[in-house]
């Protein structure tokens, strides 16, 4: 089981995706913008960051780009999870610091392979879970 912050400034996004999360079988922190998301990442030390992009305060490729370039928290992986389905977007997310990019809306098993792919399935999460609906 992997301990996976998910940043995302939109309660509903939050609640969906932490769902989701859950159900794979690993722990969720949340932050509800890219500051507060540098600042539990620095406090938790996460195995995993989800971050929404379009947020307040810090957006998420501010907020991914001080978390791979702060010494404490560059080993985390942060996967960016947006709207923003540009290919310029994408390749911004990765120059950040971005280990994955995934566009909303997404289905539970792109989710789940998404994670895998970053974290590997030994992490306690499979892409064998089942998908609802």
């Amino acid at each position: 089981m992997a301990r996976i912050l998910i940043v995302d400034d939109s309660p509903s996004q939050l609640a969906g995706i932490c769902r989701i999360v859950e159900k794979l079988g690993h722990q969720t922190l949340t932050a509800q913008d890219g500051h507060a998301g540098v600042e539990l990442a620095t406090l938790d030390l996460p195995d995993l960051i989800l971050m929404d992009v379009v947020m307040p305060n810090l957006n998420g490729f501010q907020a991914t780009r001080s978390i791979s370039r702060n010494e404490a928290t560059r080993h985390i992986p942060v996967i960016l999870v947006t709207t923003k389905n540009q290919e310029t977007d994408r390749v911004w997310g990765m120059r950040q610091g971005a280990r994955g990019y995934l566009t909303k809306p997404f289905t539970e098993k792109e989710l789940a392979e998404t994670i895998d792919a970053v974290l590997g399935p030994a992490a306690g999460g499979s892409v064998a879970a089942p998908a609802a609906g």
